[in-house]
């Protein structure tokens, strides 16, 4: 009987597998952890905001359930890290709920860009086209299907809402990007989604800028998504890794907390 060659996928996958047998790629965490205090965005009266992680106890090895413990889940779809989509903004609301979401559209490349310099500088930063071109001239063209994921330090701030929300009587301060960076990169690019470190995908001044919460209004009007409050993305190569973004398929849903993977060589992580 003759064997049949492996096809190239199926190489590709057992060298992934091998890969992460020999820990030769890092599989790198980028979620936040869902607690009660985990940081959420706080809207000002009288603007509703989605409830806080709350665990409600059904059993817990006793009468209820003696071999089994389980809870109810209370939250938000806007809650620690999670995935927008285009239905979560009036430019998108004829799109996607986060159940359509494409799951081929999920995973794909991860790349960086770092303005985390800057940021400590200032940190209503907010970027702008020339500097994704800049960062194209270092590493070539922003790939199609693939994650742009924005470090700007803002995860060192995770542990302490008022230091993540970073408010004053003027209102938040976070960085985002300005209203040209964000209409180019929903319109004259082919990225999948954008990932940020903060709360939201736009800056805290956000709603000061024309379209309020330019990167809500392109990138969800345009059917790109977004990804929120990650982690870690200081371990993560300017390009090169490779990013698996799992929201719930809520039906109907606007967004979901999420769990966001990242693949990369270790001699690059």
């Amino acid at each position: 009987m003759t064997e049949t060659a492996p096809t190239a996928g199926a190489g590709t996958l057992a060298g992934l597998l091998e890969g992460l047998a020999q820990r030769h790629i890092q599989v790198i965490d980028l979620t936040t952890p869902l607690t009660p205090l985990t940081p959420a965005l706080r809207l000002p009266e009288p603007l509703a905001n989605v409830i806080d992680l709350n665990l409600e106890e059904v059993a817990a090895y006793d009468e209820r359930g003696p071999m089994w413990a389980h809870n109810n889940i209370h939250v938000g779809e806007h809650f620690g890290t999670h995935v927008d989509a285009p239905i979560h903004w009036i430019s998108g609301r004829a799109g996607r709920d986060v159940s359509q979401l494409p799951v081929e559209r999920l995973v794909g490349p991860a790349v960086v860009i770092d303005v985390s310099s800057e940021v400590a500088a200032n940190p209503d930063f907010l970027l702008e086209i020339h500097h994704v071109k800049a960062w194209e001239d270092a590493h070539g063209k922003l790939p199609k299907g693939a994650w742009l994921l924005y470090r700007t330090g803002w995860d060192q701030y995770g542990h302490d809402e008022a230091l993540f929300l970073n408010a004053d009587e003027t209102g938040p301060h976070t960085p985002g990007v300005s209203a040209d960076c964000a209409r180019w990169l929903a319109e004259e690019t082919e990225i999948a989604g954008f990932g940020v470190e903060t709360v939201g995908i736009d800056a805290g001044a956000g709603f000061g800028l024309e379209p309020p919460f330019p990167m809500h209004h392109y990138l969800l009007g345009n059917d790109k998504y977004g990804v929120t409050s990650l982690k870690n993305v200081s371990q993560l190569p300017a390009t090169g890794a490779f990013i698996v973004v799992t929201p719930l398929p809520i039906v109907g849903g606007t967004a979901s907390p999420a769990r966001v993977l990242a693949f990369v060589e270790a001699s690059r992580a």
